[in-house]
């Protein structure tokens, strides 16, 4: 009997006997024996934080200039298909399907992780639909990411932070020269993080690629109303700011506009087109303020570069009697930095389990929490608390029973903190 999608990715789960093995040797060997090629310009995305929005704005941009533009982008919250769209459209089970039997025919005796199959298939779902432009976001690091088989047209690394540690290293020198792996010798090559680690730049010397930097290749300006974008040879003058929310949007959009301008020649894109693209733009997760009363803001944030920036976002927020957070996170996360981000900005905690392996215990956070000063407290009126929860669901249902209309909720972690909340809204 043909496999079902889930069939597929529950098979895929137990192909190779580790989760995780970094290295291109594998992917390569078998994307060659597929054929997978593209004549279009291809964009890979990399970086500690940022790339989901980079991505999604350069998708929105181009769609908006009438090209057919594919984007991959991973991992997914609620259904896997969200990790592949042509044209905004999300691929369907029977493509995953079809690409999948295509890699199980020819890849023999090579083992390949869940990732490096799935990206496979996408891959070669992209190169056989005649695209005019394909988005590539790396999934970790960047230089033995299996996305990184692809040479890109332009590279862009968002931010470099501590993040998966344990495959990158522990230093941010360290965790550069891996992203900064997704770097082509005379392709364009753009940073936009304001402070990049010298390995990076010494690695983008190296190679001879081409290196755009935030502040001196491209920069920003702007006022309450609107923005501008000024880059080596091309200004974009009375920007719409984009409809993500966040700090470091426009820092994002700077680099998705640096990618445009190294490929104006084939993609060109007029002003009408990046107005509409950036005011256009959606990303589930990335500081999502939802509709409705109680606020309730949905973030990804699962690492401190990731949580600073939300502490800033719910700052800027404006005033809320009372903020709830719904958290859970993987242990391998440095959660005691994230904690340290954002201790004073909550004052009712409901941390949650989550359903993997990888996954640090409600009663674990609370540990955490505790020595980070907060002690747990469930006295009605209490102007701290700290409760645990089985799931994101039981936790986010606390939390709106607590919270008045004038509060807000934050729901931010893993991605599976946030999807288990989207399940139920």
């Amino acid at each position: 009997m043909p496999l079902s999608l889930n069939d597929w990715l529950t098979r895929l789960e137990s192909l190779h006997p580790k989760a995780i093995e970094m290295g291109l040797d594998r992917v390569s060997e078998v994307a060659g024996r597929l054929g997978i090629r593209f004549e279009c310009p291809v964009i890979t995305v990399g970086g500690t934080n940022g790339k989901g929005s980079t991505c999604a704005m350069l998708e929105a941009m181009l769609l908006q200039g009438g090209y057919r533009v594919g984007l991959y982008t991973s991992p997914h919250l609620l259904h896997f298909n969200e990790r592949a769209r042509i044209n905004g459209e999300q691929a369907s089970d029977e493509a995953f399907c079809k690409n999948f039997e295509a890699i199980e025919a020819v890849r023999q005796d090579v083992s390949l992780t869940y990732f490096e199959f799935t990206t496979l298939a996408i891959l070669k779902y992209f190169a056989d639909a005649g695209l005019d432009a394909v988005i590539l976001e790396v999934g970790l690091g960047g230089r033995l990411d299996a996305v990184n088989l692809i040479d890109a047209d332009v590279s862009i690394i968002t931010s470099v932070d501590l993040d998966h540690q344990d495959y990158l290293g522990d230093t941010r020198e360290k965790i550069g020269f891996e992203k900064a792996g997704i770097y082509r010798s005379g392709r364009t090559a753009i940073c936009s993080d304001p402070s990049p680690p010298q390995s990076l730049l010494d690695h983008a010397a190296a190679i001879g690629a081409d290196l755009w930097l935030f502040g001196r290749d491209f920069n920003y300006s702007g006022d309450r109303q609107q923005w501008n974008y000024g880059g080596r040879q091309q200004r974009r003058n009375a920007l719409a700011y984009p409809s993500l929310r966040g700090a470091n949007q426009l820092l994002n959009a700077s680099a998705a506009l640096a990618a445009l301008e190294a490929l104006r020649e084939r993609l060109p894109l007029g002003a009408q087109e990046v107005r509409s693209g950036l005011v256009m733009v959606e990303l589930p997760g990335r500081f999502q303020v939802l509709p409705g009363r109680p606020a309730v803001i949905l973030d990804v944030a699962h690492n401190p570069h990731a949580a600073a920036t939300l502490s800033q976002n719910l700052e800027q927020m404006g005033f809320h009697p009372y903020t709830h957070a719904v958290f859970g996170a993987m242990a391998d996360k440095d959660i005691a930095g994230i904690l340290a981000q954002l201790v004073d900005r909550i004052d009712h905690w409901y941390l949650t389990d989550l359903p993997l392996p990888r996954a640090a215990s409600a009663a674990a956070l609370a540990e955490s929490l505790a020595q980070a000063g907060v002690r747990p407290s469930t006295v009605p009126g209490a102007e701290r608390s700290v409760q645990c929860f089985a799931t994101p669901a039981e936790a986010y249902a606390a939390a709106r029973g607590r919270a008045t209309e004038n509060d807000r909720i934050a729901v931010f972690g893993s991605f599976v903190t946030v999807a288990g909340v989207m399940a139920v809204r």
